[in-house]
């Protein structure tokens, strides 16, 4: 199997060797980024490769040349820019045996699109907070309530986020399409959801996020809540086009209630917990890729806390 950039994708990595283990395969694990010496994922992978940035034109053809190279039956997209370029190219990959996880393309367009995300998932009553352009903000403040919460509407990783109190600090110009939304209080979590072949919502795993850093989780918990499920269960119904797993950020409200801010759909930062708990779409895959089959479930452990630490890679020495 092939890890697209891979950076510091190491727990994801070493979730997909133990779960190779586990069913008696012999999956050697290749991994590719823009500077595979500096990536720690590369350093632990059985071999590393050198792509384009993502947003080059060459980038599906360059990941498809190192298919064609390794063999490799399966590909795992790390972050959101490379989603689509991939999802486009599904064809090129199936022709040489590879499964690209991803979903298709008009799925990929709207969730990377906070704001259509926003439109379809309250259009399939699915609770989000209101949403609105920064420019139709502009022209009318009153359509929200302030503070507001100010972000790139195609914006991953925290990036471009802000709180904005009055109208008159509203920025006057933007780099990027920028939306505006409910200013939401309340403890936020992530919902890793499981969507097998044949489109059946097999797993739902959500934790509490109670440390973030660098808009990944640090330290989390899982909890069972019957309200997120029912969320994911909408989320999968107005994204019929949702394969494999992908994760969704909520925040509860203290006055609204659960609202879905985000999609992820690919492998998030905060999976190695919902692996540790039980639920391995890892090894889900691989049984996809090699058996047709899964053996998904829902049941995982509740209470599984996760706290990371920083570890480090050292090469070059004697």
């Amino acid at each position: 199997m092939l890890l697209t950039s891979a950076g510091r994708r190491v727990e994801l990595l070493e979730c997909f060797r133990a779960a190779a283990r586990e069913l008696g395969l012999d999956v050697p694990i290749f991994a590719c980024d823009l500077e595979p010496t500096l990536s720690a994922a590369c350093a632990r992978a059985d071999a590393a490769f050198q792509v384009p940035r993502c947003d080059d034109p060459t980038y599906a053809e360059a990941v498809r040349a190192i298919v064609a190279e390794t063999g490799s039956n399966l590909v795992i997209p790390t972050i959101d820019p490379e989603l689509m370029p991939l999802s486009e190219a599904v064809s090129g990959f199936d022709e040489l045996g590879a499964r690209v996880h991803v979903s298709d393309p008009a799925t990929i367009a709207v969730v990377r699109d906070k704001a259509r995300t926003s439109e379809v998932l309250d259009a399939a009553g699915v609770p989000v907070p209101r949403t609105q352009t920064l420019d139709a903000l502009r022209a009318e403040p009153d359509l929200l309530s302030w503070p507001v919460f100010l972000k790139p509407s195609g914006g991953s990783a925290s990036r471009g986020l802000a709180v904005v109190d009055r109208p008159e600090d509203l920025p006057s110009q933007a780099g990027e399409p920028m939306i505006a939304q409910d200013c939401l209080r309340g403890p936020e979590f992530t919902i890793n959801m499981f969507v097998e072949a044949d489109g059946r919502l097999s797993a739902v795993i959500p934790h509490v996020r109670l440390s973030v850093r660098a808009g990944e989780v640090e330290k989390g918990r899982t909890e069972r809540r019957q309200d997120l499920r029912s969320i994911a269960e909408g989320i999968a119904t107005a994204l019929p086009g949702l394969r494999g797993l992908a994760c969704f950020q909520v925040i509860d409200d203290v006055v609204q209630g659960p609202r879905v801010i985000e999609i992820n759909a690919r492998f998030g930062g905060g999976y190695p917990l919902a692996h540790a708990a039980g639920a391995t779409a890892a090894r889900w895959l691989l049984e996809e890729v090699t058996s047709g089959s899964s053996t998904a479930h829902d049941d995982w452990v509740e209470g599984v806390e996760m706290l990371r630490y920083d570890a480090a890679i050292f090469r070059g020495l004697p």
